[in-house]
C-alpha cells in the first residue's frame, strides 16, 4: 500500500522555529550565554518564504495561503519597521565583491508559482518597488489543462501563465528561480509504501525490489534539474540562479548538481539565520503561514535577528528501543508500531531518541541495523518506516538516530573483523568496558563505520545522531598494533604499561584519547550532514565522568569537552545503575557540576532510567519518576529524557509522563518590544 505524503506540511512544520501561537507574546528566556550559540555571527538578511496570496475560499491549501490584505499589511509593517528589501543580486555582489548589504535587509519569495501571486502580489511589489523570487515548476506550467499538482490534478489556470511570468521578468523586479521540473512529490522510499521527497530520497523499485543506486539517483537529479533550466529559460526569457528545494530537503550530492547547472543559491527551509558563515547553497527562509499575525511576523523576525536557533527549545526525550516494534511477522510489526504511534501522542514529547541498530545476543555490539547497509547484515528495513511515521503523524520535532560508533560486530568475512580494540589484561575488579568494538585507529575499521554511517544517513530522515556510551576507551585500552601507531605519532611510547608508569605519558595518553574519539564522532556526524544538513550531535556520557574529576583517565571521555563538542550531552543520570547511596545527593552533584560549564544547563540532557536492572528490570515507582523530573527542573535542568519506553508495558505511565513534561515549560518569557 502507498502511503501518502504528508511532507510538504507536516515536515515543514516541524522546521519552524517554535510554534507560532506561542511566540506571538512570548521569546526566549534564559538567553544563551555568550558562546553557546554554534553561530555566533550576526544575520544578515531574512528571506521570506510565501506561497499563495489569496483569500481562503480560493485557495489550493489553505495552510500557507495569506490573504492580500494581510501581505499588504506584512510588507507596510517590514518597512515601518526598517526593513530594507533586496534582490538576488545584491546577494550576490555582498558575497562576491563585499557590497554592503542596507541594515535589516529582507529577501521576498513565493514558491510554486501561483496565479494569485500574479493577480494579488504583483500589484503590490509594483506599487512599492519590492524585488523577489518566484520558484517555478515546470511539469505544471507545461501542463495543457490539469497539473498534477501533490497527486491532485489541478487546473492549469491556477499557475502562471507565461505572459504573466514574462511582464514580471520584463519590470525587473521578479527572478525566476527553479523549483525543479517534476521533483515537487513524494516517491515511493521504502518497502512499506511510504510517499517521500523525490529530491532526497532513494526511491525504492518495486519490481527490482531494491533502492536505486546512487548512480541512478545523481543521474535523475541531474536530468530534472537540466530539463527545468532549458524549459524555463525557453519559457520566461531568463535561465535560473536560483533552486529553491521541493518541501526544503536538499543534500550534499543535489546542491552539487545545482551548482554545476548555473544555480549557486539554494533556499531551503532549514531553521536559523543567515549569517556571514551560512553558504549560498544553504539559504535559510521563515515560511509565512495562513495563521501568521503581525505580532507573529514580528517575533519571527526578531528571533532570526537575534540568531536564535531550535536548540532554545525544551528537551522531553523518550529514548526508545526499536526492537520493540520488530516482528519478523510484517502484519504484527506494523500493528507494533500503530501502537508506538498511538503512544508517543499520549506521552506528548517533543524529542525521541531511536533505536537504529540490533544487538540480540546482548553482548553490547551491533550484530545487525535496521537500514540498508553495505557492511552490516539488515535485520529489518524498518527504521526509515519508523522514523518517517514518527515524524508525520506525530507532534515530535526531533528524532535522532540512536547509533553505536565503534561497537560492531562485523560479519566473518568483513575485512576489518578483526581489527578490535584490545584490552590489557588486568585485574579483574578493575574498570573494563566490556564492549567488543572496532579499534578506532585502524584505518580498515574507520573505513568500514563511515560507511554505515552514510549508508543510514542516505536511507532515513532523521534530526541527529545519539552517540551510544561506547564512544569510551578505559584506562587499559586499546593495546591494538593500530593504537600502537598512533600513540607513536603523539610522541608517546607504544607500550600501555609504560604509558601508565608515567605520569605525564598517561595525562597526555588519556587527553588525547578523548580527542580522538570526539573527532572522530564528529567526522561521521559531517558524513550523516551531508545528507541531512540540519543535523544535530548528541552523546550518552557515563555518569561517572560528570561526578568524579578522575574518570576521564578511566572513560576517555570528558564533560568539559563534551559540552564543547556536541549539540547535546545526554548525562546517563541512573542512580541505581550507578548504586549511588542518595539519589537525590548524586542528581544535585552531576547539576551542579554541569554548572561550572560554559553552556551546561543548555547543552546536557539528564537521562534518567525507568527500570532497575539490578533488580531484574523491575519498572521504578512512578511517583519517584515524577519527583525526579520535578527536582531536576527546579535545579534548573532544561532538557530531560528517559529509558527504556515500553511501549507494551506502558511503563513508565504515559499519561504521568505527559503530565510531569507539561510542568516543564519552555524557555520563554514575555517579549516587549522597544517602541
Amino acid at each position: 500500500m502507498i502511503v501518502s505524503i504528508t511532507v510538504k506540511f507536516k515536515l515543514i512544520v516541524k522546521l519552524i522555529l517554535v510554534p507560532i501561537a506561542l511566540l506571538s507574546s512570548t521569546l526566549f528566556a534564559n538567553d544563551l550565554p555568550n558562546g553557546c550559540s554554534r553561530d555566533q555571527n550576526p544575520n544578515e538578511f531574512t528571506i521570506l518564504s510565501y506561497h499563495e496570496i489569496s483569500d481562503k475560499s480560493q485557495t489550493l491549501d489553505k495552510t500557507y495561503a495569506v490573504t492580500p490584505e494581510n501581505f499588504e499589511q506584512q510588507i507596510h509593517w517590514l518597512m515601518d519597521h526598517g526593513y530594507h528589501f533586496i534582490n538576488v543580486d545584491d546577494i550576490l555582489k555582498y558575497r562576491k565583491n563585499g557590497k554592503p548589504l542596507p541594515n535589516k535587509a529582507v529577501l521576498i519569495t513565493f514558491d510554486d508559482g501561483y496565479q494569485s501571486v500574479y493577480a494579488n502580489a504583483y500589484p503590490i511589489l509594483k506599487k512599492y518597488r519590492i524585488p523577489s523570487v518566484i520558484a517555478l515548476v515546470g511539469s505544471w506550467l507545461q501542463a495543457k489543462e490539469k497539473a498534477n499538482f501533490n497527486g491532485c490534478m489541478t487546473p492549469r489556470c491556477q499557475f502562471l501563465s507565461q505572459k504573466e511570468i514574462k511582464e514580471m521578468v520584463s519590470s525587473g523586479l521578479v527572478e525566476i528561480a527553479s523549483h525543479t521540473h517534476s521533483l515537487h512529490k513524494g516517491i515511493q522510499g521504502n518497502p512499506q509504501g511510504n510517499l517521500q521527497p523525490a529530491v532526497r530520497t532513494r526511491q525504492w523499485l518495486c519490481d527490482q525490489h531494491a533502492y536505486e543506486d546512487e548512480k541512478s539517483y545523481e543521474n535523475r537529479i541531474r536530468k530534472d534539474l537540466l530539463e527545468n533550466n532549458t524549459f524555463l529559460e525557453r519559457y520566461t526569457g531568463q535561465k535560473p540562479r536560483v533552486i529553491v528545494w521541493p518541501y526544503g530537503h536538499y543534500n550534499i550530492e543535489v546542491r552539487k548538481i545545482a551548482e554545476r547547472l548555473g544555480m549557486p543559491i539554494g533556499l531551503t527551509l532549514d531553521d536559523g539565520s543567515n549569517t556571514r558563515i551560512t553558504p549560498l547553497w544553504g539559504l535559510r527562509r521563515i515560511l509565512v503561514e495562513h495563521k501568521m499575525t503581525l505580532p507573529d511576523l514580528e517575533v519571527n523576525m526578531w528571533v532570526r535577528n537575534a540568531n536564535y536557533t531550535d536548540d532554545a527549545r525544551t528537551t522531553k526525550a523518550a529514548h526508545i528501543d526499536l526492537d520493540y516494534i520488530y516482528d519478523a511477522d510484517p502484519v504484527q510489526q506494523e500493528k507494533n508500531l500503530g501502537a508506538l504511534l498511538d503512544r508517543i501522542k499520549t506521552l506528548g514529547i517533543n524529542t525521541i531518541y531511536l533505536q537504529a541498530f540490533a544487538d540480540p545476543d546482548a553482548n553490547g555490539a551491533a550484530d545487525y541495523v535496521y537500514f540498508p547497509n553495505r557492511n552490516i547484515p539488515m535485520r529489518a528495513d524498518l527504521f526509515n518506516r519508523v522514523s518517517w511515521q514518527i515524524a508525520t503523524r506525530t507532534q515530535v520535532k526531533r528524532i535522532y538516530a540512536w547509533m553505536p560508533m565503534i561497537a560492531w560486530q562485523l560479519p566473518q568475512n568483513n575485512p576489518a573483523v578483526n581489527d578490535t580494540v584490545v584490552t590489557l589484561q588486568v585485574d579483574p575488579t578493575h574498570l573494563n568496558m566490556g564492549y567488543p568494538r572496532l579499534s578506532p585507529f585502524s584505518p580498515k575499521a574507520r573505513k568500514v563505520i563511515k560507511e554505515i554511517y552514510e549508508d543510514l544517513a542516505r536511507s532515513t530522515y532523521i534530526d541527529g545522531i545519539l552517540f551510544h556510551d561506547d564512544v569510551t576507551l578505559s584506562d587499559f585500552e586499546d593495546d591494538s598494533e593500530a593504537a600502537h601507531k598512533q600513540y607513536k605519532k603523539w610522541g608517546l611510547s607504544e607500550n600501555i604499561t609504560k604509558i601508565r608508569a608515567d605520569k605525564k605519558q598517561f595525562q597526555a595518553w588519556t587527553q588525547h584519547k578523548t580527542h580522538y574519539l570526539d573527532a572522530f564522532a564528529m567526522e561521521l556526524a559531517q558524513i550523516v550532514r551531508n545528507e541531512q544538513p540540519g543535523l544535530k550531535t548528541a552523546r550518552n556520557l557515563y555518569a561517572q565522568v560528570a561526578l568524579n574529576k578522575d574518570a576521564q583517565e578511566w572513560y576517555a571521555q570528558s564533560l568539559h569537552e563534551s559540552i564543547k563538542n556536541y549539540d547535546y550531552t545526554a548525562i546517563m543520570a541512573m542512580p541505581y545503575m550507578e548504586q549511588a547511596d542518595d539519589a537525590k545527593q548524586f542528581y544535585t552533584q552531576i547539576v551542579n557540576n554541569v554548572k561550572q560549564e560554559q553552556c551546561g544547563l543548555e547543552r546536557t540532557v539528564m537521562e534518567l532510567q525507568t527500570v532497575n536492572w539490578r533488580k531484574d528490570s523491575e519498572p521504578l515507582p512512578a511517583a519517584e519518576l515524577s519527583n525526579t523530573i520535578k527536582e531536576l527542573h527546579e535545579m534548573g535542568v532544561h532538557h530531560i529524557a528517559y529509558y527504556p519506553d515500553n511501549v507494551f508495558k506502558n511503563n513508565p505511565d504515559a499519561d504521568t509522563i505527559r503530565k510531569d513534561f507539561t510542568q516543564i515549560p519552555l524557555r520563554m518569557q514575555t517579549y516587549h518590544h522597544a517602541q
